[in-house]
């Protein structure tokens, strides 16, 4: 037998096992309680990096054992393929994005086996598949019926280098989270899905999610951001008009002096028409409109303005307010204006300031007299309403909802609900997704492609290299239609969806891939749903899981599922991260490009950096596959597990790579070391063997089975898990198990070595798996029982023993407190500290004092 555990034949062969015998296959089985473990599926961008290792590592650990614990296990693999990426790359490479991506999912594919990750691969599908989207086309309509879709002439985010419209979303910092370029606003109709009619819900149902980390919880409910207030109507004057404002500050709205509008207002606009502001107006909205909105929310922002040259006027002092557009303002909060109370707001204050306007005192601190024109910064704290007419007097924070009741009796206002969370923009200026199911037509409108017309089908001749507009609107095989109802020339809908639409629903067609006359078998998922275990990055916090929560409650509303979450456990694993090598001559440089603090290119010094995520364009990646080729699959595995606890961080280290190959090797040899032990040992009554000189190691195997369950269920502390492993193969290393006759340590050790392939098997599977099968297992591993903990091995029933010879101590044994005289005296004799000394003497008697003392006299 081999001592030393080859990784490439052994991997390979255990992997064409799984796949020959669709080990991991799992159909509904309404007698076993069923586990649906996912991870966030990939875009097939062409390799798989460490980030994907140590994800689904994280969850095929979990699928593994959850089968071993006798769970009906669902564990799917598909593809998030529609995107800009494979456009770019298509338009790059002048090859078809659906050949790209196709050629990419081929490849991934086989890294991915090349893991051993347990997927029923039966299930597997790309969203690019016209037999998935031709369902979400279906859907697509169906949400339109009921109000959910429509489309509107709407300011957007731009991405000029993607030349798409991006989600707010997916708007980072100002860029675009795919390119990082920079993101203007442009106009143009699109089309959106009304998740803020799911607004409450969507924040209600937070509540349940007590299986998800408090911090994503906290960061959708901030997204969705609900706040309690008053809308109330200023006059414009001269017109027939209202503009609406939101505040949540009532109480200060007899101090409101000016209005301030966001950019993208269509006041802001339309109020300087035909003035002399019309100019420098346009000239200010198209230079905020290229800002950052994060930065324009900041504290510290510089506040700037133009004068619309228009007035409103305020509803319950009668003012005459100035109307600026003002760079603060978003759109997205409340109505797009404000009304502007500068003494007793920062930033209305500061603009107030910088550009004259009047500053009104309308809240005083209790025993002191503000002066508006001394004052150096606004008055934000409580005190007694003054200017304020019949509300004078009285604490700002009580009279509150006095005062929205009196706007309301005098139909000036309202109270109002506001949300953050604005409808999803889901249309897309791009060839590479899925087609929206419309037709136009100049005689009977917006009209939706009949449900038996469907799927409108990509063409596959295409021109991408289109700027400005989708290049399906330069298809005319595409373009041209006929209209559904009076068949006259009509155009198609040129947009695609937002790829997010795809992979708010992908995990509920994992539960029926096959069905071909609905987008999902009622049955199929509501024996799956919900996915009890999902694993992914906190980047998604925001953007996918609020998708998919949205669009589960709305396949819900529709018949299709029963759920109203679709994910029970979130875990949102932290990221593989390295040090970076930069030379000054050369640049960034791989990790193998750099020898001894010289670019191997120059010769230079190559500057060592701060630890980062792992990145192509910095050069901090480790290849996945030359660390399989080199070290093995479950080393790589072992490593990713044990270097950090999933949700943290995990700081790359070859030297732990190394550890963890190591480790693998040691598990290896104490099995193979010993087979003709172990093929030997018998079962024995582990009753008995509690005093036979096996309880150390039969304790330190159930604390040890005891401990890694309790790791995977409940903590994910995979780390952990394995370090208790790892003391348990020490102890191994340390027990003789060849020295006893009657066999009972050997029977000792045959236990703890099965059990030790069982406990390891869902890290290291394919060692574990050959090692299962040299122990004399018919079955794989996979299908094994996970081992059972005995609190009873566990119980400290042993008393230590001092052993004297000749009445001095010559040594030490433990024994059971109920362990008869002659078995105690017996380990006496054959302690291996005793016999130097009572070997070739005449043993004249021995005295056994149970739980004490053994003494020994010798002629």
């Amino acid at each position: 037998m081999s001592h030393a555990y080859d990784s490439q034949r052994i991997e390979k062969k255990w992997q064409q096992y799984w796949e020959e015998n669709k080990s991991f296959k799992v159909a509904e089985d309404p007698s076993k309680e069923k586990y649906y473990l996912l991870e966030m599926f990939p875009y097939p961008s062409g390799r798989i990096h460490m980030g994907h290792v140590r994800n689904y590592t994280i969850g095929d650990v979990v699928a593994r054992y959850k089968n071993m614990q006798g769970l009906n296990v669902m564990h799917p693999m598909g593809w998030d393929s529609f995107g800009m990426p494979a456009e770019n790359a298509a338009i790059q490479s002048n090859t078809h994005p659906a050949k790209w991506t196709y050629s990419n999912i081929d490849m991934m594919k086989s890294q991915l086996k090349r893991l051993g990750f347990s997927y029923d691969w039966d299930r597997e599908f790309a969203t690019s598949d016209v037999a998935y989207y031709k369902w979400e086309q279906q859907l697509f309509l169906k949400m339109y019926e009921m109000g959910l879709a429509y489309r509107k002439k709407s300011y957007v985010n731009w991405c000029e280098t993607c030349q798409t419209v991006l989600a707010n979303e997916q708007v980072e910092n100002g860029l675009c989270w795919r390119c990082n370029d920079e993101v203007t606003q442009k106009e143009l109709n699109q089309w959106f899905f009304r998740i803020t009619k799911y607004a409450d819900e969507l924040l209600e149902s937070l509540d349940s999610l007590t299986g998800w980390p408090e911090r994503v919880v906290a960061m959708q409910r901030n997204w969705i951001g609900k706040s309690f207030g008053t809308e109330i109507d200023f006059r414009i004057q001269g017109k027939d008009e209202t503009i609406r404002v939101f505040t949540t500050r009532p109480d200060t709205l007899y101090g409101a002096t000016f209005m301030s509008l966001a950019p993208e207002n269509p006041f802001a606009v339309s109020l300087s028409q035909g003035t002399a502001q019309e100019k420098d107006v346009k000239a200010f909205i198209d230079r905020v409109l290229k800002e950052d909105k994060t930065v324009r929310s900041s504290e510290d922002l510089e506040k700037e303005g133009v004068f619309t040259g228009a007035y409103c006027v305020n509803p319950v002092t009668g003012y005459r307010m100035p109307v600026y557009v003002a760079n603060f303002v978003l759109m997205e909060y409340g109505t797009g204006a404000v009304m502007a109370v500068p003494a007793h707001d920062q930033r209305d204050f500061e603009f107030a300031e910088k550009y004259g306007l009047e500053v009104k005192v309308v809240i005083q601190p209790e025993g002191e007299t503000l002066d508006a024109s001394k004052m150096t910064e606004a008055y934000v704290e409580e005190g007694l309403l003054v200017n304020s007419d019949i509300f004078n007097g009285q604490k700002n924070t009580d009279i509150k909802n006095r005062i929205t009741e009196y706007l309301t009796e005098k139909n000036l206002g309202e109270k109002a609900v506001n949300f953050r969370l604005k409808d999803w923009g889901i249309s897309r200026q791009r060839y590479w997704g899925n087609p929206i199911p419309f037709i136009y037509c100049d005689s009977c409108g917006m009209i939706p492609v009949p449900e038996k017309d469907l799927p409108v089908l990509l063409p596959e001749k295409i021109s991408l290299k289109v700027l400005g507009r989708s290049p399906l609107a330069e298809c005319d095989d595409f373009v041209n239609t006929v209209c559904p109802k009076c068949e006259k020339p009509s155009k198609r809908e040129t947009d695609t969806m937002d790829t997010f639409v795809e992979s708010s629903w992908y995990f509920l067609r994992y539960a029926c891939p096959d069905t071909d006359n609905a987008p999902l078998d009622k049955d199929k998922v509501k024996y799956w749903m919900p996915v009890d275990q999902y694993i992914g990055g906190i980047e998604h916090a925001v953007l996918h899981l609020l998708y998919a929560r949205f669009f589960t409650k709305v396949l819900r509303d529709i018949g299709l599922v029963s759920v109203d979450e679709p994910f029970k456990n979130l875990l949102t694993q932290g990221m593989v991260c390295m040090e970076t090598y930069k030379c000054e001559t050369c640049g960034w440089k791989y990790p193998e490009e750099v020898n001894k603090g010289k670019c191997l290119e120059c010769g230079k010094n190559v500057q060592l950096g701060r630890i980062e995520k792992m990145s192509k364009s910095i050069k901090n990646v480790v290849d996945p596959e030359k660390l399989i080729a080199k070290y093995g699959a479950d080393t790589a595995r072992l490593f990713c597990l044990f270097a950090a606890p999933p949700e943290k961080d995990l700081e790359w280290s070859d030297q732990g790579v190394e550890g963890s190959f190591r480790f693998i090797q040691r598990v290896w040899r104490i099995i193979t070391d010993n087979l003709d032990v172990i093929e030997k040992a018998a079962d024995a009554d582990w009753a008995r063997l509690k005093d036979r000189g096996v309880s150390d190691l039969r304790r330190k195997l159930h604390l040890t089975i005891q401990k890694v369950g309790e790791d995977i269920e409940k903590r994910f502390h995979f780390n952990t898990a394995i370090s208790a492993v790892m003391e348990l193969v020490n102890q191994l290393y340390q027990f003789d198990m060849r020295k006893n006759e009657d066999n009972f340590r050997a029977a000792a050790f045959k236990e703890a070595v099965q059990a030790l392939a069982l406990l390891l098997s869902p890290m290291a599977p394919h060692m574990c798996e050959e090692l299962w099968q040299m122990l004399g297992n018919k079955e794989s591993i996979a299908r094994a029982s996970w081992p059972i903990f005995d609190p009873d091995a566990v119980t400290t029933e042993e008393v230590e023993i001092v052993v004297q010879v000749n009445g001095k101590l010559r040594g030490k044994i433990n024994s059971g407190v109920k362990t008869p005289k002659d078995e105690i005296e017996k380990t006496a004799l054959a302690c291996e500290q005793v016999k130097p000394w009572i070997e070739g003497k005449e043993i004249k008697k021995v005295i056994v004092v149970p739980g004490k003392l053994v003494s020994i006299v010798v002629k």
